[in-house]
């Protein structure tokens, strides 16, 4: 039997993404965005409240997006309750960045999967900001990557945020094949 909660909305995996971005002075800024997807072939979406951040991507129109990891979490946590406007969050972090090389944003080194974008889209509602990213580029360390060269989500391990706990969970085991598995239901 199932018991009716109200309008209280668990969607999961919420993926824990870090949006780098710089300011008017090319200074670096990181924050923790949780509501956010890819949304197209070469596109991600997310939702943010007024933050640096947001002014950054006015401004700058690019950022970095980083998946925090089990090592990461601490960090990316940080990331999410300090505010960049108060503190350098980079440097009191003290993680490592250097400049992408194909848009205007900073990488965080300790992140070991970043995808490089554009603002394409980015529009205010009531106080929150819809933004779109064009992926320009993907880097990805070695140690995230199959045989193959392609990124392996078991050797990643991003970390999602439980919304309904108000905690971090660690993806990564595969449970079935895509787009095949279901065709023994399909004789």
């Amino acid at each position: 039997m199932k018991k009716n909660l109200g309008n209280k909305t668990v969607v999961a995996p919420l993926p824990v993404f870090i949006i780098a971005t710089y300011d008017e002075n090319d200074v670096p800024n990181a924050m923790n965005a949780a509501w956010g997807t890819q949304c197209g072939y070469h596109e991600v979406t997310f939702l943010l409240g007024p933050h640096k951040t947001t002014d950054n991507l006015m401004l700058k129109r690019a950022f970095t997006l980083s998946f925090a990891t089990p090592e990461t979490m601490l960090v990316a946590d940080y990331f999410g309750v300090e505010s960049g406007n108060n503190v350098n969050k980079i440097e009191k972090a003290g993680v490592h960045v250097t400049k992408s090389e194909f848009v205007d944003a900073p990488v965080i080194e300790e992140f070991p999967l970043t995808l490089e974008c554009e603002v394409i889209e980015m529009e205010e509602e009531d106080g929150d900001y819809r933004v779109v990213g064009r992926v320009v580029n993907m880097a990805a360390d070695e140690s995230v990557l199959d045989e193959k060269g392609n990124v392996d989500l078991g050797k990643l391990r991003p970390i999602s945020y439980d919304g309904a706990a108000h905690v971090y969970r660690v993806l990564g085991d595969k449970v079935g094949r895509a787009f095949h598995d279901g065709l023994a239901l399909k004789k």
